[in-house]
């Protein structure tokens, strides 16, 4: 199943994505962590509503929205493919896993506007497999992590690259508002049985740029959350992606930075595609 948030005339409601949505508010609220914590007990009720002709709407008629809203923890993991570590001659292979966060600020849905602020000029696109948390994990040994596991999204982690890069400003240069775009919906883990080796790309006005697998990690899933949860606890609905592959656009040669009026589209195979225009601030 893929699942989306989606807006209806004044409504935010969840759904099915497909070819249509399809309504699920008649037996759901707008509460896409609250259905990923008692899905085991929602999915009959869900199956049995899919029986009776329920309301579908055509894509061009709905707005699609974040997937989930508020988000509680978005935790972003570092250096996780070997082609994006070889491509940066200041990289260092991290010892273990390495985090950090975005912040609800800086989330927006399929089709929203990435703002390029005044305080850059090296706008950088991301594609970023995300794992959304389906069970509460505390400390959870690497054989117990995939079950755990609702489905599966994609993150632009939008980078400043100028900021973040004077004086490690990580959190400053990755949080700029609208700098994670999520969508365009959930899928759910049981549809991307093998997370290990599927295809990522990103196209900046229909010119490829990054083409990569997950098959490059450094850390496996397993590796990623059981190191993670000896920290702190990840509740369903938490996201935490896992890095990006090779040929973002502070390495390309000669670079290749985000300006208003490029369409940034992410690719990942079993999920969809997630398309953003870059607009300039207002600010």
């Amino acid at each position: 199943m893929k699942f989306c948030r989606f807006k209806s005339g004044n409504q935010s409601k969840i759904g099915l994505l497909g070819e249509k949505v399809i309504d699920l508010s008649p037996i759901l609220p707008d509460d896409m962590a609250g259905l990923i914590a008692r899905f085991d007990r929602a999915l009959p009720a869900i199956h049995s509503y899919l029986e009776k002709s329920p309301s579908v709407f055509d894509l061009n008629s709905v707005t699609l929205l974040p997937p989930i809203w508020p988000p509680k923890k978005i935790l972003c993991s570092g250096i996780n493919y070997h082609g994006h570590f070889h491509e940066n001659p200041k990289a260092v292979l991290p010892q273990s896993p390495f985090f950090f966060n975005k912040l609800s600020n800086s989330v927006i849905g399929p089709g929203d506007a990435i703002i390029k602020p005044l305080e850059t000029k090296q706008l950088d696109y991301e594609v970023e497999l995300a794992i959304v948390i389906g069970r509460k994990m505390h400390r959870t040994p690497p054989e117990d992590v995939m079950p755990s596991i609702f489905g599966y999204t994609i993150l632009n982690d939008v980078s400043a690259r100028d900021v973040q890069f004077t004086d490690n400003q990580i959190t400053l240069g990755k949080n700029f508002d609208t700098f994670a775009p999520i969508g365009p919906c959930i899928t759910t883990s049981d549809e991307i049985p093998n997370p290990n080796n599927i295809t990522l790309r990103t196209t900046v006005n229909d010119q490829l740029l990054q083409d990569g697998s997950t098959s490059d990690w450094v850390y496996t899933i397993p590796e990623l959350l059981s190191a993670l949860t000896k920290v702190m606890t990840l509740d369903p609905g938490d996201i935490v992606t896992t890095g990006t592959p090779a040929g973002v656009g502070y390495f390309q040669k000669p670079q290749i930075f985000l300006v208003p009026g490029d369409v940034v589209h992410l690719e990942i195979e079993g999920i969809g595609v997630l398309s953003n225009p870059v607009t300039g601030t207002g600010a």
